[in-house]
């Protein structure tokens, strides 16, 4: 079964690297590239502080659910919360992004790292997903990450 601790943490701490090499090699002129256009008109560096938000509600999430909560409330609107914590990043330069997230991200492989497989069946609601195991929560966390490159990438074509 591939839903162990120990794999779901390799998978975040893999697919973590591959993000901050990315970024790392994301050129000054290519920063303010506009990926999205509708709704959340992001920028690159808009779409990594979105990264580095969403690790940090993620571990308060998993958190929580560990704890017995049940996780996101009812209603939580998540395009508002995501607005508002990127708008909270804007100061905040792409190499301190990128260091945010390495850190960010290193906390999250620990906090699965310590999980036994009972923790990763623990439900809770997810923002997205609604109520579901927090193993499928993880997964999410690696796979929302990969979503976004994917639409940055074509941004540099």
């Amino acid at each position: 079964m591939s839903d162990t601790p120990a794999f779901l943490a390799e998978r975040l701490l893999n697919e973590g690297q591959k993000t901050i090499e990315f970024y790392k090699a994301v050129e000054p002129s290519q920063w303010e590239k506009v990926v999205y256009t509708e709704g959340m008109c992001w920028t690159v560096q808009q779409v990594l502080a979105h990264f580095v938000a969403t690790e940090r509600a993620i571990q308060r999430l998993m958190k929580n659910i560990l704890e017995g909560g049940p996780g996101s409330p009812e209603g939580f609107e998540i395009d508002v919360y995501n607005e508002r914590k990127v708008a909270g990043l804007k100061e905040s330069t792409p190499r301190e992004l990128i260091e945010q997230f390495g850190l960010l991200r290193q906390n999250s492989v620990t906090l699965v790292s310590n999980m036994t497989q009972d923790d990763l069946n623990r439900r809770g609601r997810h923002p997205f997903l609604g109520v579901t195991e927090l193993a499928e929560i993880i997964k999410l966390l690696y796979r929302h990450n990969q979503i976004h490159q994917r639409e940055v990438r074509k941004v540099f074509v």
